[in-house]
């Protein structure tokens, strides 16, 4: 195999692959990236078994071929070389790379790309377009919330349906949950609900530009997603989710309303003498504003108060910083409410305006 192209066209492409592949064991097949040089493209393709992604890119090719080399020293030499064509060819299991005019040559040692495993392929499926802004939009409101690594795999994902207007997205580890239900102009078919891994929702997220349009096919299995040239897909994960709309209050009687920008800045100060472990700071709110509390310990004790509206008794809420913290830098608007009926219910944190999105915190047991 023997190709050239420029330095920029193809560590675009390889920076995308690598979060596709699987680095945690660096002599696995899938931390490799399969090139194949083909006619007048070169396509790229990375898979961890679970997510998969593939591209062309437009190259002058010399000779056909395919290989696999290591995803990560691949880009770690794309990174370093100077903004010129590269020539790159495979010869006797390894794969060179030299840029022209250079006197610099790289060699690395390449795999028989037969033993790659297939990637998933939605050539034949029927696509949906969406939004980009709006898909992005609600993977930034709801992902932070699913589980990490727990045994109950459905709530390590993001889970996905169709409404009648348009779709509903959840995420929740059984302690908090973001909601959006948002209504799209878009043509969507019907679908039955589907969980998300995580790592592909943020990949996703963090790999679109945010403009234009979204390219989705859902199958049993199977999500694909296309922007531009660019393929991506995940394997779903299995399970019943668990009914959200249960935990999420009708009504709740009393509503503190505070600054999005005071309540930031002062969960960043006084988080900094809250326990890593525990993570638990107080929240005492009455007329006279909230005062925020970090647990006495050896290091010592924090303590301030901001502005709130808020009509009712004196209440002290304790709960995880980290709950409110996440939401709020996400959170469209100047203000946002701290819903509550009692302590130790269900908290509901909702943006000003009429918003599509929500958060629900579970308190903390306050300690004696």
């Amino acid at each position: 195999m023997k190709f050239v192209c420029s330095k920029e066209s193809i560590l675009t492409e390889i920076i995308y692959a690598m979060s596709f592949t699987s680095q945690k064991n660096a002599l696995s097949i899938t931390s490799n990236v399969c090139l194949q040089a083909k006619g007048s493209t070169l396509m790229i393709k990375a898979t961890d078994l679970r997510v998969g992604f593939s591209t062309e890119i437009p190259v002058e090719v010399h000779e056909e071929g395919r290989i696999l080399v290591s995803c990560t020293k691949l880009l770690e030499i794309l990174r370093t070389l100077p903004e010129v064509d590269v020539e790159f060819f495979s010869n006797n299991g390894t794969f060179s790379i030299k840029p022209l005019g250079q006197g610099i040559d790289f060699k690395l040692r390449a795999i028989g790309a037969d033993e790659f495993p297939a990637l998933e392929r939605g050539d034949d499926l029927s696509y949906f377009s969406i939004e980009q802004k709006a898909f992005t939009e609600m993977i930034d409101q709801t992902h932070f919330a699913a589980a990490e690594d727990d045994s109950r795999q459905f709530l390590n994902g993001v889970f996905l349906e169709r409404t009648k207007s348009g779709m509903t997205m959840v995420a929740t580890d059984g302690r908090r949950l973001g909601i959006v239900e948002r209504s799209f102009s878009d043509d969507i078919p019907e679908f039955s609900p589907i969980i998300l891994p995580t790592k592909f929702l943020t990949e996703l997220r963090r790999l679109a530009s945010g403009e234009g349009s979204l390219m989705l096919s859902i199958t049993d299995k199977i999500l694909f997603a296309t922007v531009a040239n660019r393929v991506f897909y995940t394997t779903l994960i299995k399970g019943d989710y668990p009914n959200y709309r249960r935990v999420i209050p009708e009504s709740q009687r009393y509503h503190a309303t505070m600054k999005i920008s005071d309540m930031l800045d002062a969960l960043k100060r006084v988080s900094l003498l809250v326990e890593n472990k525990a993570r638990r700071i107080y929240l005492d709110i009455s007329e006279a504003g909230t005062l925020l509390t970090s647990d006495e310990n050896e290091s010592g004790e924090a303590k301030e108060i901001i502005a709130c509206q808020y009509e009712g008794p004196e209440t002290r809420i304790s709960l995880n910083y980290t709950y409110l913290l996440t939401p709020l830098k996400v959170m469209d608007g100047e203000y946002f409410t701290l819903n509550f009926t009692e302590p130790t219910r269900a908290l509901t944190v909702v943006p000003e305006g009429d918003r599509d999105y929500l958060h629900l915190i579970m308190p903390m047991q306050q300690t004696p």
